[in-house]
């Protein structure tokens, strides 16, 4: 079967790096064995010494954690064993567990709300059990059921929902996380892993409100490429791109605007996937980097589009996913027709740029007058807000009863 989708894919009129994306999507690992994940098998152990908890505004991201954890166990002779929701503690692992040597590890980012009427909801869990699953099987951690892993994040959530902070731009962020717990130096398939999640009280990223960046356009460090694993949820693509962040920081900018091969592509605002604002004669054009392997699959990025395609006059606005390049960004900026630019991402749901420094010339990106941060991007957190607190009620937001 194998090699007959590879003479398809080699008839077709693709790119090399694309045929060899699509080869390995396409691929089906064997069928997992075994008990499958379960809510119905969970058992709860509290915690007898709470933690104190901080005022809202000494929160510092990823700093604090809540009381308990959830901790799955898989193994590949007997499937997913008891999912426990225990005290929040360490966790004890061999030395030569794999995870440390050859990065069996994989997470997600998402977050948990309280509206007005004290509901807790989360924001498009499905979007990210989606996109974890891609992200196991590609490392060759077990899959799941995602419906039943959401059903367990929601119990812990609801344990613990007593850390969600009432103020609006608070959140309870949550970090499922996958890794391979089998003791060996061999490099296989990890023949028994752990899932477990944490989760922690978070403020808003910008407590006084926005604050646009500047980047500094990078091509001489690449964060991803075609074919490669840029656009799955991995630890091992983010330690790389510390030493460019600090570099970058090194000269004054806030975060790296990544670009990729000879022509320039913009790909990501550091951690998070961008979007560009351009005016096309009568038309403004909303656009982002196409899914092709370079960038994440950013479930804020998913969102930003659908409201667009939704909300934004067709007549007037043209929404994007295609390539274009730092040059015409710049050209642009020359010409006045770079209107607005911002990233996107689970952290700040939208971060506003205002410089971007591209081989030493300074390209200034519009902002509103008086604030720090352009139309769409200040109309596109308004209207996730209000979907993450329960404002406007929308499919995306998944209530806890």
């Amino acid at each position: 079967m194998l090699k007959t989708l590879s003479r398809r894919l080699s008839s077709s009129a693709a790119k090399p790096q694309q045929l060899a994306q699509r080869l390995i999507s396409s691929f089906e690992l064997p069928e997992q064995t075994g008990a499958p994940l379960s809510v119905a098998k969970l058992a709860i152990e509290k915690t007898t010494t709470p933690k104190e908890k901080l005022a809202p505004e000494k929160l510092v991201f990823g700093h604090t954690f809540t009381d308990h954890m959830l901790q799955v166990p898989w193994s590949a002779s007997e499937g997913w064993l008891e999912p426990k929701i225990v005290p929040y503690q360490n966790l004890s692992l061999d030395p030569a567990t794999c995870v440390f040597h050859y990065a069996f590890e994989c997470f997600e980012g998402m977050k948990a709300y309280r509206d007005n009427h004290g509901k807790i909801r989360m924001f498009r869990p499905d979007k990210n059990m989606e996109r974890m699953k891609k992200t196991a099987a590609r490392i060759c951690l077990p899959t799941f059921d995602s419906d039943e892993l959401t059903k367990l994040i929601a119990k812990l959530v609801e344990l613990d929902s007593e850390w969600i902070p009432s103020n609006r731009g608070y959140s309870l962020y949550l970090r499922p996380t996958m890794i391979g717990t089998q003791a060996s130096l061999g490099v296989n398939p990890p023949s028994s892993a752990l899932l477990y999640v944490i989760m922690s009280p978070v403020g808003p990223y910008y407590p006084t409100g926005f604050k646009a960046v500047r980047l500094e356009a990078t091509d001489y460090a690449i964060r991803a490429w075609p074919g490669g694993v840029g656009d799955k949820k991995l630890g091992a693509n983010y330690a790389p791109g510390i030493l460019p962040q600090r570099m970058a920081a090194s000269r004054g900018f806030q975060q790296n605007l990544w670009l990729f091969g000879e022509e320039g592509y913009v790909t990501e605002v550091g951690t998070m996937n961008a979007f560009f604002v351009f005016k096309n004669g009568d038309k403004k054009e909303l656009v982002t980097a196409p899914i092709d392997g370079t960038i994440l699959e950013g479930v804020t990025r998913d969102s930003i589009l659908a409201l667009a395609r939704e909300r934004f006059d067709p007549a007037e606005w043209d929404i994007s996913e295609r390539k274009f390049t730092m040059k015409e960004v710049a050209d642009r900026a020359k010409a006045g027709t770079l209107l607005e630019a911002f990233g996107s991402g689970t952290a700040a749901v939208v971060s506003p740029i205002k410089e971007i420094n591209w081989h030493g010339e300074a390209v200034n990106v519009p902002l509103q007058e008086g604030k720090e941060s352009g139309v769409v991007a200040e109309t596109m957190a308004n209207w996730i807000a209000e979907i993450q607190y329960g404002e406007k009620e929308h499919p995306w937001s998944y209530v806890i009863e």
